[in-house]
């Protein structure tokens, strides 16, 4: 099986983090996320996070 390695910022990391179960390999919690077969916890990000969450898919959508 081949390897690869995607960067990502420390914050983001960081919530990744918070998101992976503690007995999961990292390819583990990656394809449980990618399936959705098991929501991302509701209520993750702040009040703040959610706003700035938002307001990046509305100029992403913009974008097209």
């Amino acid at each position: 099986m081949s390897r690869t390695s995607i960067p990502v910022d420390h914050e983001t990391k960081e919530r990744l983090d918070r998101l992976k179960k503690d007995d999961e390999t990292w390819d583990e919690f990656l394809e449980r996320t990618a399936l959705s077969d098991e929501p991302i916890e509701k209520g993750f990000l702040s009040e703040e996070g959610a706003e700035a969450a938002k307001e990046n898919i509305r100029k992403t959508r913009e974008s097209f």
